[in-house]
C-alpha cells in the first residue's frame, strides 16, 4: 500500500508540498480548489511544483475540483462547471499525474424533484469528463458520497456508472460510505461487488453522521473488517489519508494504526 496526504487549498500549494513531505508520505494528493490550488495557478507553477515533489520523493495523484456543479440545472453553471473540471484535468495530466479523482454531481434543490432528468445530467457531464480523461491518457476516478450531497451513495448507485464507463475506477472513501449506514456494512459492501474497479483510496474516520474527516480509530469505523476485505480482493494500491486534524502528526498515526491491522506497504 503506498499511503499519501491532501493539501488545504487555502495555503499555497509549495507550503503544503513540504509540510506534507516532512510526513514521508509516498505521494501527495493535490486538491484542485480555490482560492490557492486553482488549477490556473497549479499551471503557473509547474516546473516549482515538480521540483518539490522529486525533492521529497513523492507522486502526484490529482483530486479535480469538489466545489463545482457539473448536474447544476442552469445550463450556464453546469457548463462552467464541467470546464473547471476538464481545466484541471488537464493540467493534473501536464503534471503527470498518476490518476485523478472526480465527485459525481451534486443534486440537490429543484433537482431532487426530477431526478431521472438530474441523473442523465450527471451522465451527459460525467461522459465528457472521462472522453477527456481517456484522451490524456490518465486513469479516472469517481468517488462514492454521503446521502446530503447526491444519490451517489450506495453500491447500486454505481452499476449504471461503471457500465458505461468500462475503463473508470472507483474511489471508495471510507468515510463517506460510513454516514448514515447504521449496518456499518456499506463499506464492506462496495469493496466486495466493485473490488475489480477499485483503483484508490480515501481514508478517515468519523461517527456515521457527519463527514468529520477523523484520525483512524477516533470515530466508528471497524477498519479491521476493510483492511480484511482489502486483503481479500488484494488491493495494494494507493490510499490517501483525508485527515484534517490540526496536528499532521495525526497522519502518521493513521498510517502506523493501519499497517498494524495489515494495510502495509508491500
Amino acid at each position: 500500500m503506498r499511503f499519501g496526504a491532501m493539501n488545504f487549498p487555502v495555503h499555497p500549494v509549495l507550503e503544503e508540498i513540504d509540510a506534507i513531505g516532512v510526513l514521508s508520505m509516498d505521494y501527495l494528493e493535490l486538491a484542485m480548489d480555490s482560492p490557492m490550488a486553482h488549477h490556473s495557478r497549479i499551471a503557473q507553477q509547474k516546473s516549482a511544483i515538480r521540483t518539490a515533489l522529486d525533492r521529497w520523493k513523492m507522486g502526484l495523484i490529482c483530486h479535480l475540483p469538489t466545489f463545482v456543479y457539473i448536474a447544476h440545472l442552469t445550463d450556464s453553471i453546469r457548463w462552467a462547471s464541467i470546464q473547471e473540471v476538464i481545466g484541471a484535468l488537464e493540467t493534473a495530466a501536464d503534471l503527470e499525474a498518476e490518476k485523478v479523482v472526480v465527485h459525481p454531481g451534486y443534486i440537490d434543490g429543484m433537482a431532487v424533484h426530477i431526478l431521472e432528468y438530474a441523473l442523465n445530467l450527471v451522465m451527459e457531464a460525467l461522459e465528457k469528463i472521462w472522453l477527456r480523461s481517456c484522451q490524456l491518457g490518465i486513469s479516472l476516478c469517481i468517488e462514492n458520497m454521503f446521502p446530503k450531497v447526491g444519490p451517489f451513495v450506495e453500491p447500486d448507485d454505481f452499476e449504471v456508472i461503471f457500465a458505461a464507463f468500462p475503463e473508470m475506477k472507483l474511489v471508495l472513501d471510507t468515510g463517506h460510505a460510513n454516514i448514515g449506514d447504521k449496518s456499518g456494512h456499506r463499506v464492506i459492501e462496495f469493496i466486495q461487488r466493485f473490488g475489480h474497479r477499485l483503483g484508490h483510496l480515501h481514508v478517515s474516520d468519523n461517527n456515521g453522521r457527519l463527514d468529520e474527516h477523523l484520525p483512524v480509530g477516533h470515530g466508528n469505523i471497524g477498519f479491521k473488517a476493510v483492511a480484511r476485505a482489502l486483503k481479500k480482493i488484494g488491493y495494494e494500491d494507493t490510499l490517501t489519508l483525508e485527515i484534517f486534524a490540526p496536528d499532521r502528526t495525526e497522519l502518521i498515526t493513521s498510517r502506523r494504526k493501519l499497517e498494524k491491522i495489515g494495510m502495509s506497504l508491500k
